[in-house]
């Protein structure tokens, strides 16, 4: 029988990251998770907007684990998860919100590129996109623990990393989103914030 997952690592990120989307995701209603790992970021989210519909997706292996963390909540604005692989086919729905958190370093950058250039697809026109994870400036590690476990993601996996902020900030800029928060976090990670459709500020 399938054990339920549990990392430890969102039982600690969780609140500070809630601060930002609940600022941030105020006027959402339907967000698209992408990557939802375990499912307790889902159920935890969810429990503490419950405006949202928030709906996860992962690759088809991690789908079992995020179910056991849905039903096991029973929180009626947390549909059944979506199989998403960044490369493969996207759901046709939109969404004016959309959650990431740790997956930019565990992709290849390909994957990356090919996350950003299919986000259109699901945005819709006033769309607010949050990602969570580690992030290097201007070239340089921002904390000698982010170069250590830079070193750990290539050594496990060649392709992955911790990104620039600066690549992926252009990534978002190509398909029309606007940087409007770059926030510090615990354990040197940031959450960013693009928002799509609404004017530079004056």
């Amino acid at each position: 029988m399938l054990d339920k997952p549990h990392a430890p690592s969102c039982d600690r990120n969780r609140d500070p990251i809630l601060a930002v989307l609940e600022a941030h995701f105020a006027e959402c209603r339907r967000v698209l998770e992408i990557g939802s790992g375990t499912g307790q970021h889902a159920v935890y989210f969810a429990a503490a907007m419950p405006w949202l519909t928030w709906q996860c997706s992962d690759v088809a292996e991690n789908l079992p684990g995020i179910r056991m963390w849905l039903e096991e909540s029973q929180l009626a604005n947390t549909p059944a998860p979506i199989e998403l692989d960044v490369t493969g086919a996207w759901p046709q729905a939109r969404f004016d919100g959309v959650f990431s958190a740790n997956t930019l370093h565990i992709m290849g950058w390909a994957q990356v590129e090919a996350c950003f250039a299919r986000l259109p697809q699901v945005l819709a026109d006033t769309a607010t996109v949050a990602v969570y994870g580690p992030f290097n400036y201007g070239g340089a590690y921002t904390s000698a623990s982010n170069r250590e476990f830079d070193a750990w993601l290539k050594a496990r996996d060649p392709d992955s990393g911790i990104r620039d902020f600066e690549a992926v900030d252009a990534l978002a800029r190509a398909i029309g989103l606007r940087l409007v928060a770059d926030v510090g976090m615990p354990a040197n990670n940031r959450t960013l914030v693009w928002r799509r459709g609404s004017p530079d500020p004056a």
